[in-house]
């Protein structure tokens, strides 16, 4: 399935009500929810993958509750801008955010000021946890399993490992292969994952790690081998095994990361709630299965598996960025 899903087709507009109007039943929310459209901040830019979640399933949202959801492209500083912007919000189940962990996780560590604190100023709704990423080989290289790639590494004493920014999940990868490993692996930064799965098309790097769907231009040309998977296996490539399957020992190879919506803190629980189900309710949606299917992604999770999975990973997540010595910036 293509990943070039027409971003018109996710474009979320207000219908007649399928459902009656939720009523919260906080003090500080008793009027019926909602009582005008619905704005959905999405904190990565237009067309991507975090965009066409959050106007699938914001469409999906609107024709349940009989309002408008307006999604709201407001990109930069990591997801920064438009997360501090949801955190100023009213409240009132109004306004929401959708991002991933680099945003609720990972600017904690790598970004100075982000103009928000996650848990003082956000509630985490609901979250679809992340596929496996993949770890793919240039095929001069000849490797084909984690432990090739060590061997590889190990002879040539330098190795090219392309990751999509610095902090990214690639990156934490190589640092936990020196680590245990005895490596020297050199990351080579690019400033999201197309430039670098165009360095693996143009052979200037030995090996690189992203998504599955995002890896078909390499793949499909066979200019790269994937020769392991970060944390959980891929349904189309089922007999690559993941880095832990080969040895790989680190704690950060146990976490997926996710996508995933967050309201203002002071959210009533019951509006909160009622978001929890409406997204889990959308993954049953044809419009929302397309795009699942076409990242190659799990269903959304409840309200309380959401805050259960950040809860684990977080820790993780953060030892193995401090350990990178990164100026936050």
């Amino acid at each position: 399935m293509s990943a070039k899903l027409d971003r018109r087709r996710f474009v979320a507009a207000g219908t007649s009500a399928l459902a009656m109007p939720f009523v919260a039943r906080g003090a500080s929310a008793q009027a019926a929810w909602p009582s005008r459209q619905i704005r959905m901040i999405c904190s990565y830019p237009a067309g991507g993958q975090t965009d066409l979640l959050a106007r699938a399933y914001g469409e999906f949202i609107a024709k349940q509750v009989g309002k408008t959801v307006v999604v709201e492209n407001k990109p930069g500083a990591s997801g920064a801008i438009g997360t501090a912007e949801v955190a100023r919000a009213e409240p009132d189940g109004h306004t929401m955010l959708c991002s991933i962990s680099t945003t609720y996780i990972m600017n904690r560590v790598v970004v100075k000021n982000p103009g928000y604190d996650m848990d003082r100023d956000l509630t985490l709704v609901s979250v679809i946890p992340g596929a496996g990423l993949l770890l793919v080989a240039n095929p001069k290289t000849g490797v084909k399993t984690l432990e090739d790639f060590v061997a590889f590494a190990r002879k040539s004493g330098k190795v090219n490992f392309g990751t999509y920014s610095a902090g990214s999940a690639p990156h934490m990868t190589i640092s936990e292969l020196n680590k245990q490993y005895g490596l020297s692996i050199e990351p080579v930064h690019y400033r999201g994952e197309a430039p670098m799965w165009t360095g693996m098309l143009e052979g200037t790097l030995d090996a690189a790690m992203g998504s599955f769907t995002a890896a078909q231009s390499v793949l499909q040309s066979d200019r790269g081998t994937v020769f392991a998977v970060h944390s959980k296996k891929v349904g189309a490539i089922p007999n690559v095994k993941t880095l832990p399957e080969q040895g790989a020992t680190s704690k950060f190879f146990t976490v997926s990361g996710f996508s995933g919506w967050a309201v203002p803190k002071a959210t009533p629980q019951p509006i909160v709630d009622r978001l929890a189900e409406l997204c889990v309710a959308a993954n049953n949606d044809a419009k929302v299965k397309e795009v699942l299917a076409t990242f190659v992604l799990e269903p959304a999770i409840g309200f309380k598996e959401t805050n259960e999975l950040y809860q684990r990973e977080l820790p993780i997540w953060i030892e193995s960025a401090k350990s990178l010595g990164l100026e936050p910036a």
